[in-house]
């Protein structure tokens, strides 16, 4: 195995661990909601993670007006999917939810070929197919029934696919590490969350839980920034510089899976044999995407009259 290889197997393994502790945080994240709303948590999740990376800030100085430009558009793309994904899901049955947001994983080669103008492969469109059909069956036979939740559901999920090809370019066309790049997409998301909060719904902006008989609340808001943040963010930038935007999003594709199987773990919620189908063909897509398939080589071996004088 090459070099290059291994990197692209590490990759795909950082992001497969970013689709599990993605899938469990809706949990978390509904439990640290029942302490704090929603804009007030944003704020206070990315502003710890924005002090934190601050020192990755430093290679900014070397970056030129049109990185700068890139890196400040992924961030407001970030800050976009966090506001429609949170407020949808309020707004529209969870069901929903999973299904439209994993449509993120069809539209992300749609956009990488428009943006990119690179276009996907046989094996990676069966993934897709795969990974959709699976969604369709984890969300309850497809029942959708749409509105205005779904809506913003939808939003996020192009906001998703957007936000992968736009990181994308920016990592390819410049030499800044993906650090830096997650700095500056928590610090966007962190005051543009403060500045929505401030401007649109003052009741959001709420004094910040004391540690004292609140430990649940301060749990999931380590485990957020650490995990589901600092972590997550890191590595998903990570394997962007290194594989295509589609094959990314495969992989982040096994998410609602994985956070089924949480949510029947540790929430006690029941889960159809329907949905677990439907789980267990999300993961096969996601395992689909992961290898590398070579057609293959036929050596031709020449006759000893084409060979000797």
């Amino acid at each position: 195995m090459s070099k290059q290889d291994r990197l692209l197997l590490l990759s795909d393994l950082m992001l497969l661990v970013v689709a599990v502790v993605w899938g469990t945080s809706y949990g978390i994240v509904k439990s640290a909601l029942v302490f704090y709303p929603v804009l007030g948590l944003l704020t206070l999740r990315f502003g710890m993670t924005f002090v934190m990376l601050s020192p990755a800030l430093r290679s900014l100085r070397h970056a030129d007006a049109r990185t700068l430009r890139g890196v400040f558009i992924a961030g407001l793309l970030l800050l976009g999917i966090f506001l429609s994904e949170t407020f949808g899901v309020l707004l529209t049955r969870a069901a929903n939810a999973a299904f439209l947001i994993s449509l993120c994983v069809v539209l992300t080669p749609l956009v990488e070929w428009m943006l990119l103008k690179r276009r996907p492969g046989k094996i990676e469109w069966a993934a897709v197919v795969l990974s959709l059909l699976g969604a369709w069956l984890l969300a309850g036979d497809g029942a959708v029934v749409l509105n205005r939740g779904d809506a913003l559901i939808l939003l996020a999920a192009l906001l998703r696919a957007l936000n992968v090809c736009v990181t994308k370019r920016v990592l390819r066309d410049s030499m800044l590490p993906p650090l830096s790049v997650t700095a500056v997409q928590s610090g966007v998301v962190a005051f543009g969350s403060a500045a929505v909060a401030l401007v649109f719904a003052p009741q959001q902006w709420q004094h910040v839980p004391s540690f004292a008989g609140h430990e649940p609340f301060w749990g999931s808001v380590f485990y957020l920034v650490f995990a589901c943040t600092l972590f997550a963010f890191f590595a998903q930038n990570y394997a962007i510089k290194r594989s295509s935007p589609t094959r990314v999003s495969l992989l982040m594709g096994s998410e609602p899976a994985f956070g089924a199987l949480f949510a029947w773990f540790w929430l006690g919620e029941k889960i159809s044999l329907v949905a677990w189908v439907g789980g267990g063909l999300i993961v096969m897509a996601s395992m689909l995407a992961t290898v590398r398939w070579r057609k293959a080589v036929t050596v031709s071996v020449p006759r000893v009259s084409e060979v000797l004088p």
